[in-house]
């Protein structure tokens, strides 16, 4: 028996609902905030991730899938996030000189190779957006607003803003060297990782795993306390926006986020009661990673919103029940032309917009009554010889046991 691969997921028809249901209300949402959804491919040169996401990344140097191209000399990787393939596309594509902001969603599939636990898998769905050409506040506290419109049509109330500010190329080296002096008085109690990320990617330290190494970032210097003049007095109007929008946060120093291209305010909603994957959605600043990639200088702000995850939330708190489609008509046939009638009148609801079903497996009739019971039919009708010479048969309503007389070739629901 072949079994899937291990880290990813089947998705069955019973499930399938609730996936819709979460997707349906994020495209809803997004587009009431003007933005439109973008489609990038599932794989692309793994320079793009290198370059956009940062070389120093776990992302890049441990969880990509990367192989070779059989037709040409290059390396290609399955995408493991999305905004580095937007930020490509709107470069390619010319949208740079259009008017400004440029506001993008997707739903996509993306690929980590990493340890599979619950609300992390190897292939996982994401939600995302990406506005670019706007370096104001106003940008991050609409980036925001809809992250937590999402979750709160979802009925999440569970889940908590954390944000922070890990300033800008003018203000982050200096703290950096703080950052690294700090650790370093630390280092033979730090775990492997953080050892190898020390000079590399110190931010990263701030939120590790590691009880030992947690307990030694909380007396690290805090970024809000090294910012620049600008980046502070941005930081302080997002709070003042949020404010304006009743939007509840909490100012956590420990939000630096994984990708190398994150720079100004950053921001993480964490469900409470998930286990360790709490975090349902992450994002914040890049104003770099455009011009990084070869286009302008044009600042960006964004996020990704995993859906597995949001599920084990809505599961948490018992909001993961959504309705399966019930059809409004099954048709029970006994023989061969009222087979062949079933088809006919099934076919003419469906193309009507009803959802209809008909025996197509040869069941008897006791068997196809139990059946349309147990996918929830609405609506009966059992059709033989007599019912299609005289033609009408009656419709029994399966909530009451009503049943009333209808003309078969007529008739509609």
């Amino acid at each position: 028996m072949i079994k899937k691969i291990k880290g990813t997921m089947d998705i069955l028809p019973n499930e399938t609902p609730l996936f819709r249901y979460i997707e349906g209300i994020m495209r809803e949402e997004a587009e009431k905030y003007g933005y439109g959804e973008i489609r990038t491919p599932t794989f692309e040169n793994t320079e793009l991730f290198v370059r956009g996401v940062g070389d120093t990344t776990d992302v890049v140097q441990k969880e990509m899938y990367t192989f070779a191209d059989r037709d040409e000399n290059r390396s290609i990787s399955l995408r493991p996030e999305g905004t580095a393939s937007v930020a490509r596309a709107i470069i390619e594509n010319g949208k740079c000189s259009d008017p400004m902001p440029l506001k993008y969603y997707y739903i996509i599939s993306c690929f980590r190779h990493e340890k599979p636990q619950a609300g992390r898998s190897r292939e996982f769905f994401q939600f995302g957006t990406e506005m670019f050409g706007s370096d104001s506040p106003a940008a991050d506290a609409t980036a925001i607003a809809l992250a937590a419109s999402v979750l709160n049509r979802l009925g999440l109330k569970n889940v908590k803003l954390h944000l922070n500010s890990i300033g800008c190329k003018e203000c982050r080296p200096a703290y950096r060297s703080e950052l690294v002096k700090y650790f370093a008085s630390h280092e033979d109690k730090l775990c492997d990782t953080c050892r190898e990320r020390l000079q590399k990617n110190p931010l990263r330290l701030l939120d590790c795993k590691n009880p030992d190494c947690a307990e030694i970032a909380k007396g690290a210097p805090k970024t809000t306390e090294h910012l620049c003049e600008s980046c502070s007095s941005k930081f302080e109007m997002l709070k003042a926006a949020l404010d304006a929008m009743k939007i509840d946060y909490v100012v956590d120093s420990n939000i630096v986020r994984g990708l190398d291209y994150y720079t100004g305010a950053v921001f993480e909603f964490i469900a409470e009661g998930i286990g360790a994957q709490s975090t349902v959605c992450g994002g914040g600043r890049y104003d770099g990673l455009v011009e990084s990639l070869g286009g302008p200088a044009l600042s960006g702000i964004g996020f990704g919103m995993g859906i597995t995850r949001l599920i084990l939330a809505l599961r948490e708190l018992g909001l993961d029940k959504i309705d399966e489609a019930r059809p409004v008509l099954y048709v029970a046939a006994l023989g061969d032309r009222a087979l062949i009638k079933s088809l006919e009148i099934t076919e003419r609801l469906r193309k009507a917009g009803k959802y209809a079903e008909c025996d197509t497996v040869g069941r008897s009739l006791k068997a196809q009554m139990k059946y349309a019971n147990k996918i929830g039919a609405q609506y009966t009708l059992i059709i033989g010889d007599s019912e299609i010479d005289t033609g009408k048969a009656q419709l029994k309503n399966m909530e009451d046991g009503s049943q009333t007389e209808v003309e078969l070739d007529s008739f509609t629901i």
